[in-house]
């Protein structure tokens, strides 16, 4: 062969060669077995989504993104019901403080509490003082005047009749100082109307979760004050329209709030707007420790059922949403190309997902940076 004939050899191998097709690597197959690589005609030489959807990520991209897959696995775990629910004050754990009457509101020696505050069971959180208006407090008044002018009476009587004891049947001097008893008992009931103050305690050991009370307020009757919550005991009420999924459920967790767990106390046999109420006791795996929860929350309650569910358990971070708002998850195809697979998963946990359809055994599926490629454009 000539010299000027082993160039064009060399030109044509090395055409060949950038014109075949990429291939996927084993494990890059959809539920029913299919192929899911398509031929990318395009060069792959740095970070871009390629014409048929699927993104090239250099390895250097790949390490400095953190990106980490797993092998898809397929196994039984516990189906997973989710409600929606609330925090609740636990009756046994806290408590309101309300006003018993109308009044003016007094801070005590050591001022109000403040929100997020520990108190324990009995301290003194304000006072109240009562208030009446002009006409009540002045047939008060006068009531008062009117019991303090028959006491000083009884008062006298009751001296007399000592004094001639002896001469005088004892059960009238009895009668005397009982009446004088009953008086004194009216003047100070009627004066503590007036002048006296009420103390409103903690009914339970806990946090202020609620303060409302200013010095000089007033406030109505019922009106509340203050609420006081344990950090670590709470109540979660959920909300189902199945009567049997009480002898179902195992446990619960709640999304998006890692660390709590849920066990069931009771389902409800009536309905409440509609839907049977489920109460479930919220608790930690350190029984010290302050739950990141608030009274009145709205929460999504992930209830585990009995019942089984095969499928794929990935880390919720590996699911996310593509341009029309589908779920996918990333497929590692190739050393340094993935394709998006759309899929079907129910939540598990706080943090973990598990795949009903969409995926098959081996799948390489990326567990880690997966929002990082789906931004990928």
């Amino acid at each position: 062969m000539s010299n000027t004939c082993i160039p064009l050899v060399l030109a044509a191998a090395l055409a060949g060669l950038f014109s075949t097709p990429l291939l996927a690597s084993p494990g890059a197959h959809g539920p029913d077995g299919q192929h899911l690589e398509t031929p990318a005609n395009t060069q792959r030489n740095g970070l871009a989504r390629l014409p048929d959807g699927s993104v090239n990520v250099p390895k250097m991209a790949q390490r400095r993104m953190e990106i980490r897959t797993q092998m898809a696995v397929q196994s039984e775990h516990a189906q997973i019901v989710q409600m929606n629910g609330k925090v609740d004050i636990d009756p046994n754990a806290g408590g309101r403080v309300q006003a018993p009457f109308q009044g003016r509101v007094a801070a005590p020696g050591k001022g109000f509490p403040v929100l997020g505050q520990a108190v324990r069971k009995g301290d003194v959180l304000a006072y109240l003082l009562p208030v009446s208006d002009a006409i009540s407090l002045g047939s008060q008044r006068a009531e008062l005047a009117e019991v303090k002018a028959q006491l000083t009476l009884a008062q006298q009587r009751v001296a007399r009749l000592q004094a001639l004891q002896g001469t005088v049947p004892q059960k009238e001097i009895d009668a005397a100082q009982a009446e004088l008893q009953s008086l004194r008992g009216r003047e100070k009931a009627l004066a503590g109307s007036l002048t006296g103050k009420h103390a409103l305690t903690a009914p339970a050991s806990g946090v202020i979760a609620k303060a409302s009370a200013l010095n000089g307020q007033v406030v109505d009757t019922r009106e509340v004050l203050f609420e006081v919550v344990s950090p670590n005991r709470m109540l979660i009420e959920a909300n189902t329209t199945d009567a049997s999924l009480a002898g179902r459920v195992q446990g619960g967790t709640l999304a998006n709030t890692a660390g709590v767990e849920l066990t069931l106390l009771g389902l409800g046999k009536s309905l409440v707007n509609g839907a049977i109420p489920l109460t479930f006791r919220a608790s930690t795996s350190n029984p010290q420790a302050n739950m990141p929860l608030a009274i009145g929350q709205p929460v999504t309650v992930l209830v585990q059922l009995s019942d089984k569910v095969k499928g794929i358990r990935l880390p919720s971070e590996a699911v996310v949403r593509n341009p029309n708002n589908e779920p996918i998850v990333w497929i590692k195809s190739g050393t340094e190309r993935f394709i998006a697979q759309v899929v079907q998963y129910q939540a598990v946990s706080a943090q973990h997902v598990v795949v009903t359809k969409g995926l098959a055994d081996e799948n390489r599926v990326v567990v880690s940076g997966t929002a990082l490629i789906n931004q990928i454009r």
